[in-house]
């Protein structure tokens, strides 16, 4: 039998040789010496295992993004696809993307740490200067592979957050707008700044920490251990011992306790991905990771006209105090109670950061519409995290298709989910609004009977939430039921089908023509409408019954509800004239019921009294058509000389005497330049966003009112009530036209006298009438100057549309119309309220304006030159 000893001989002799040939080539057995044996002053301690902890963590942080890298795609079209992928499909993807994401908030408490331990052993004396500032370099590294690497999911959180920060960056004096667009690639955030922000995360900002490590190793090394506080910096006299193994002992427990407690957070408390960025979304809070959150509150203290200050000032300065530390503090006293100018200062910024944190978290719980909204959000990414993986197709073409299965039904089913006006509570892609639940997953929770047993019969607590009842056909059912079944892929709105297909089977039956007597030679009667006419403003109206939230009480087509009976029945027998009147001045029991008066155009109003009595043509008879058909043609003849001239002479002849209306006239023109209509109505009786102002000059006499259009108070302020700038005899106007308001002499008789004939005279020659009624429209829209044109299309773009309405003239339920309030602000009051919002702008949801000087003149340009509406509001 061999002897075990003797067989290990030969093995132990070929280790040595290949180890002693290894180290001959490389010089291994010197750079273990020298890692391992280096002397520490004092001994090893528990306080310098944070350099060390540090190093891991940037180890692991690069291993764990490797992988993420493999399957991440930056592009604002598939990086969240790409990040669903992995959270929900990769083996371990979701384990692993959470290691990374609390790997970072894990560095950045570990960074604070190893700070705080070098400063208060004063570990940067004694000609450590450049070891302390390459120090800090790598910590401002560490700081922006947070904020690059936040962007890159592409989900609501990261969009707004990164938006937020990259306008704190424009606020740098003469190169803070180059340097937003040098960050985004361009005006807003889009692939291009996904691109910019993924190089920066994966190759520039890493490449630079590897370079900054190596200068603070080589720096450490050349300096040596500074040793526990009370040792000599430059001439250590207390006895050294090696790093191993005591020292590498402790620091390997150290980053095997992080390797833990990051691999517990990973596991049992996972990273939520949130829904897909939605510029749009004007009702997102966002909110920046915790370690930005002392700079977010920070900035709520300062005004606009200091926010230079506050961005660039106090930062800088307490940046640059940083890196100068070593210079400030030079004595080799390390001692920390004997050096309690530097603690003191440190201490009262560690502090304040943390009570900003703080403080900014406090805020948003006390504020209950915020605190509700954040929940929200949480939970919508919650249930998006949960939902099922949908894969991002392409078409032959490149173009996305739906994330949710092929189904020729989901198309529909979103016209039907659209055209019902369902996504005005539960949202344009159903995860939900603070008005109504998420729908992900509803076709789970019922089935397709039940589910339409509950449209048709809501429950207590959704009729409680003001939800109407639905009585789909079945058709209908089915594809709204196959388009609920797609919602919570990574991109959870189906395409809908053309415009024709938008509307479900039922409403196309409501808009198509009936059947009409025709003369013989088939052309329509006189008296009636062509086909394609009604159809079209049957369709425009039904846009506006649900754009105008007429479907929260009055249910989806006018079916009524618990609170208000079928429209058809209500509107029987009644001509559009009585339907108009009604419409603009609704009676007591209209008034009761929480009816407003519609404040629409004219031909807004025709489209909606097309649409509501195409609910009940039956109704109509012979005798009732040549009512309605009259009533429009004397409610508005057509323009002509005739009338023109007609409504010149009436106008002059109202007009009162100048030298009575001098100053009201003079003090009505401030009221209108100075944009005071756009928010107390053109007549100053008060509208949604501000109070009327009849009788302001009895409530205030003498100089109170002058003081608090000088002073206003907070209330005001939150409102958006900017300081007039009214001196002298203007100010006079301007009280003596507000204690006029409320009379017919002042209110109105100014602007028929000074515009009456003039409006005439130019009707008269434009012959601007409507051509459906043949009424004359109140006011001409002039052509879009090239600016403006340039303004529309940036509205545009931005998905101002989305809260505005078409073009934002009229407005919808989610924000008002533009014509009438915004664009009779003077210009710089305007630029100004979109760069920086109101209070009231702000708890309405407006999302930051993010543009450069050039697009946003012209966007001021395009709202200025919207139309008054026809009725004045």
């Amino acid at each position: 039998m061999d002897d075990p000893v003797k067989t290990d001989v030969p093995q132990q002799k070929a280790t040595k040789r290949f180890y002693r040939w290894f180290n001959q080539r490389t010089g291994i057995n010197s750079l273990m010496h020298a890692s391992l044996d280096e002397p520490i002053p004092g001994g090893a301690r528990l306080a310098y295992i944070f350099g060390s902890g540090l190093l891991f963590i940037f180890i692991s942080q690069v291993i764990t993004g490797l992988c993420l890298a493999l399957y991440y795609v930056p592009s604002s079209d598939s990086a969240h696809t790409s990040v669903a992928y992995i959270t929900k499909e990769v083996a371990a993807g979701q384990f692993l993307r959470s290691l990374h994401y609390y790997g970072s908030s894990a560095m950045i408490i570990v960074l604070a740490l190893h700070f705080l331990q070098t400063f208060i052993y004063g570990s940067f004396k004694g000609r450590r200067e450049l070891l302390w500032i390459s120090g800090a370099f790598l910590s401002f590294l560490v700081l922006g592979m947070g904020f690059t690497g936040y962007l890159l999911p592409w989900d609501q959180s990261s969009y707004f957050a990164t938006a937020v920060g990259t306008n704190i960056v424009g606020e740098v004096p003469f190169i803070g707008q180059w340097l937003t667009n040098m960050l985004r690639g361009g005006d807003t955030l889009g692939t291009l700044t996904l691109s910019r922000f993924y190089f920066a995360h994966v190759f520039l900002i890493p490449a630079m920490i590897f370079l900054f490590i190596g200068i603070h190793i080589a720096l450490f090394r050349k300096a040596g251990p500074a040793g526990p506080i009370n040792e000599d910096p430059i001439e250590p006299k207390l006895l050294p011992e090696s790093f191993y193994p005591r020292q590498v002992i402790m620091d390997m427990v150290f980053a095997l306790l992080l390797m833990v407690g990051l691999g517990f957070l990973a596991y049992f408390y996972p990273v939520q991905l949130g829904p897909v960025a939605n510029p749009s979304n004007t009702q997102f809070i966002p909110r920046p990771e915790w370690y930005y959150l002392p700079m977010f509150e920070w900035l709520k203290f300062w005004p606009s006209r200091l926010e230079v200050f506050a961005v660039i000032g106090v930062p800088g300065a307490l940046a640059l105090l940083f890196f100068l530390m070593p210079f400030l503090d030079r004595s080799l006293e390390r001692r920390p109670w004997r050096r309690p100018i530097p603690l003191l200062s440190v201490t009262i910024v560690l502090v304040g950061m943390i009570f900003l944190g703080f403080k900014s978290h406090l805020d948003d719980l006390r504020d209950h519409s915020v605190a509700v909204q954040l929940a929200f959000q949480a939970k919508q990414a919650e249930e998006y995290t949960r939902t099922p993986f949908h894969p991002r197709m392409e078409s032959a073409s490149g173009q996305p298709l739906s994330s949710g299965p092929v189904n020729p039904l989901v198309a529909k089913g979103k016209g039907t989910y659209d055209a019902k006006g369902c996504s005005g509570c539960h949202g344009e892609a159903g995860l939900g609004t603070a008005a109504a639940p998420s729908l992900v997953g509803i076709t789970a929770k019922y089935p397709e009977p039940q589910l339409a047993d509950l449209l048709h019969h809501p429950n207590a607590p959704m009729r409680a939430g003001g939800m109407p009842a639905f009585d789909f056909s079945a058709p209908d059912m089915s594809a709204l039921f196959a388009y609920l079944s797609s919602l919570g892929g990574n991109s959870p709105s189906a395409p809908a089908g053309p415009a024709s297909a938008a509307l479900p089977a039922a409403s196309a039956e409501k808009v198509a023509p009936t059947a009409s007597a025709a003369e013989p030679n088939g052309a329509p009667a006189p008296s009636e409408k062509p086909a394609g006419a009604t159809s079209a403003s049957t369709a425009a109206g039904e846009k506006i019954f649900q754009s105008h939230a007429c479907v929260v009480c009055h249910g989806p087509a006018g079916a009524g509800t618990a609170r208000v009976a079928p429209l058809a029945g209500l509107v029987a027998g009644k001509s559009d004239q009585q339907l108009s009147t009604l419409l603009q001045h609704p009676d007591a029991k209209m008034k009761a019921g929480g009816m407003p008066p519609f404040t629409g155009s004219q031909a807004e109003e025709s489209s909606l009294i097309a649409y509501i009595h195409s609910l009940a043509p039956a109704k109509h008879t012979p005798a009732q058509k040549s009512t309605t058909a009259a009533a429009p043609a004397e409610k508005t003849a057509p323009a002509s000389s005739t009338s023109a001239s007609a409504l010149a002479q009436s106008a002059a002849a109202k007009a009162p005497p100048a030298a009575q209306t001098s100053p009201a006239m003079e003090g009505r023109a401030i009221f209108e330049s100075n944009g005071c209509a756009a928010c107390h109505g053109p007549q100053g009786t008060g509208t949604q966003f501000a109070p009327s102002l009849v009788g302001i000059t009895h409530k205030y006499p003498g100089a109170k009112l002058p003081y608090l259009l000088y002073h206003p108070t907070s209330k005001m302020s939150d409102g958006g009530m900017p300081v007039v700038d009214v001196h002298g005899e203007d100010m006079q106007h301007l009280i003596a036209y507000l204690g006029g308001l409320g009379s017919a002499s002042v209110a109105s008789a100014p602007a028929i006298a000074s515009s009456g004939a003039q409006n005439a005279s130019a009707l008269q020659k434009s012959g601007n009438a409507n051509p459906k009624t043949g009424t004359v429209a109140k006011n001409a829209t002039p052509p879009l100057s090239p600016e403006a044109q340039r303004g529309r299309q940036i509205f545009q773009r931005h998905s101002c549309e989305a809260c505005h309405g078409i073009d934002g003239l009229h407005g919808t339920v989610a924000a008002p119309g533009l014509a009438g309030t915004a664009s009779v602000l003077p210009a710089s009051m305007l630029e100004n309220l979109l760069r920086h919002h109101s209070k009231r702008m702000q708890q309405g949801g407006m999302p930051l304006t993010n543009m450069n000087t050039i697009d946003m003149k012209a966007l001021v340009a395009y709202i200025r030159s919207m139309p008054t509406p026809a009725n004045g509001q």
